[in-house]
């Protein structure tokens, strides 16, 4: 695993051993990155089930002003936090929240998100509950470009609320939909 471009660009990240873990690839973080080209630059992030915390220090290293990574799994959490350590990367840019996804939807947010990056777990299947929760979510007074990671034969509606399909393209086994939250839409 490792940073594609920008200030980390070609680093190497921590090597791990965890099953529950399928990092995205390089082809589909290439992707999402060339699709938010200059929109990254200064944006907050929001990486729901952050795993290694790749795509979230993808952001960083591409001029992310601040990204908060949320994942429950204690392996996980350790894993983001030694990446982060690995490319020195402080805690006011990157904020790790050991917290269920679907709790923290349901909070409170005083401030919204530029880009929203999802990749639930590969086994549970679950990208459209995510999206649901997503888009009855406070999240949704804001306006952002959310993109997420699913298996192919996993299906994911058009619309969630406010939340509208914009793109959806087939990467051998995954799905890569990109969705744009437009507040009173």
């Amino acid at each position: 695993m490792r940073i594609i471009a920008g200030k980390f660009g070609g680093r190497r990240l921590s090597h791990f051993k965890a099953e529950h873990i399928r990092p995205t690839t390089d082809r589909i973080k290439e992707v999402i990155f060339n699709k938010l080209q200059s929109d990254i630059d200064e944006a907050r992030v929001l990486d729901l089930f952050s795993g290694t915390g790749s795509l979230a220090l993808e952001a960083i290293s591409r001029g992310a002003r601040q990204v908060d990574a949320i994942e429950k799994n204690h392996k996980s959490v350790q894993i983001i936090k030694a990446n982060c350590e690995l490319l020195k990367v402080p805690a006011s840019e990157l904020q790790i929240f050991k917290q269920d996804v679907f709790s923290f939807l349901k909070g409170e947010f005083a401030q919204g998100y530029d880009v929203v990056l999802v990749d639930p777990p590969f086994t549970e299947k679950i990208g459209h509950e995510v999206m649901v929760a997503v888009g009855e979510s406070g999240l949704c007074r804001y306006n952002f470009r959310l993109f997420i990671e699913t298996g192919r034969h996993e299906k994911l509606e058009n619309n969630y609320g406010p939340l509208v399909l914009v793109e959806q393209k087939n990467y051998g086994d995954k799905h890569l939909s990109q969705f744009q939250c437009t507040p009173n839409s």
